[in-house]
């Protein structure tokens, strides 16, 4: 990593929006270069860019980003990535990409590792909506309540017109255990 990276990083982690802009216009034009290069339009390039400094961001804000690179060959690694998984998905056939000489060596870089596990991460967001979605009423508005909107067992108590705080403790508690059986099934089934 250079000085300038480790300023970005430093200053993106403390939320410095300036840092993130330059970041994103820094780095544009190779990504765009590839994707052009490989079968794709402006617009899939800006896609795809977004993805990768998207993955990019949220590694470094919750501080798991551990870097053995430069950022710019860190984000070629990710946006190829994912620009060779659209390719894969819009053709039956495989794809082989053209890199330029000058990227080949952003190829190794640990990225790709990131961006598994950030489309993990996603695929499990999809599917607790989906369970959510299906645990139906009053569990989903109990746990949504608890869970997302930090609501106090008091007030969800008066709100789903439970005798007691212990008694909507209890419910949201069998909710929860619905909740999971539900998840774990359709995630078992994704997997498969």
């Amino acid at each position: 990593m250079t000085p300038t990276d480790d300023a970005l990083i430093a200053a993106i982690r403390n939320g410095d929006e300036r840092a993130l802009a330059h970041l994103y216009r820094l780095h544009w034009p190779m990504v765009s270069h590839f994707v052009l290069q490989n079968s794709g339009t402006d617009d899939d390039a800006q896609d795809v860019y977004q993805e990768g400094v998207v993955v990019f961001y949220e590694k470094v804000r919750d501080g798991s980003l551990e870097l053995s690179c430069q950022i710019k060959t860190y984000l070629y690694a990710v946006c190829r990535r994912l620009w060779l998984k659209r390719l894969t998905s819009k053709s039956r056939f495989g794809v082989r990409l053209l890199d330029d000489e000058e990227h080949g060596p952003y190829l190794n870089t640990g990225a790709e590792e990131d961006l598994l596990a950030a489309e993990e991460q996603d695929r499990r967001f999809d599917t607790m909506s989906e369970a959510l979605n299906h645990l139906g009423e009053p569990c989903r508005s109990l746990l949504e309540g608890f869970y997302l909107l930090d609501k106090s067992m008091q007030d969800l108590t008066a709100e789903f017109g439970y005798t007691n705080a212990d008694n909507a403790k209890n419910q949201k508690y069998k909710c929860l255990v619905r909740l999971k059986k539900l998840f774990f099934t359709h995630y078992k089934e994704e997997s498969i």
